[in-house]
């Protein structure tokens, strides 16, 4: 009776230690990555004119298709590229040094301290220390993204996804930001160097995922070591 009592605490410990070592990282790109379909509005009534207000795709007659409304698509163009370096160097060197004589000594001293006997005292201190650390990424492609909404002043929130799958592995893009319309161009591309809040998330799935993934045993022995 022990002995099953043991077996099953044990799976049981291991089912908890396997469930927390799946805990997937947190996103980067949080909030809607599409745009909401629209509320349904009621149908106008034709008036016989050419251009409708409410029809998709009908734009004012001195205005060009760049996005602007919610449901718009802006390609970002990545471009992103990080290079930071950083040495520290510090020393200190200190020395010092005491010296005590005595030449005449008062008669009611013992008569063991003569005139020869002298104190030396001398200390010194020194310290070192270097540092070093540097980071160099690079990250570019082209995401599509739609605008999921527009602020007061005009600007626009863009967030959007791409997945990719081959055979048993997946990966995915997702990006957000906010977008000035005045630096989109003419073909509806930004570079994302030119995105406000700027969130980009490269993330995968599959085989090659979980071979960088540590153990579950390890990283519960990891976790308890004071080492």
């Amino acid at each position: 009776m022990q002995h099953r009592f043991f077996s099953g605490l044990c799976c049981c410990v291991m089912a908890v230690l396997s469930g927390c070592a799946l805990i997937p990282p947190e996103p980067v790109v949080t909030g809607p990555l599409t745009a909401r379909p629209p509320i349904p509005q009621p149908i106008p009534e034709e008036n016989g004119s050419i251009y409708q207000p409410t029809a998709y795709g009908n734009y004012p007659l001195f205005e060009d298709r760049r996005p602007r409304n919610v449901g718009d698509i802006v390609t970002i163009v990545i471009q992103e590229k990080t290079n930071a370096a950083k040495n520290v160097a510090t020393s200190t060197d200190r020395s010092g040094s005491a010296t005590v004589g005595m030449t005449v000594v008062p008669s009611f001293l013992p008569s063991e301290l003569g005139a020869k006997q002298n104190l030396d005292a001398s200390g010194a201190n020194k310290a070192s220390g270097k540092g070093s650390s540097s980071a160099d990424n690079t990250f570019s492609g082209t995401l599509t993204t739609t605008v999921i909404g527009v602020l007061p002043n005009g600007n626009l929130q863009i967030a959007g996804e791409k997945q990719i799958a081959i055979n048993r592995g997946s990966e995915y893009i997702r990006f957000s930001g906010v977008v000035d319309p005045r630096s989109i161009t003419g073909s509806n591309t930004v570079p994302s160097t030119q995105v406000a809040d700027a969130r980009i998330e490269y993330r995968s799935k599959g085989t090659m995922d979980e071979v960088q993934t540590m153990g579950w045993l390890q990283r519960f022995f990891l976790n308890i070591s004071p080492f």
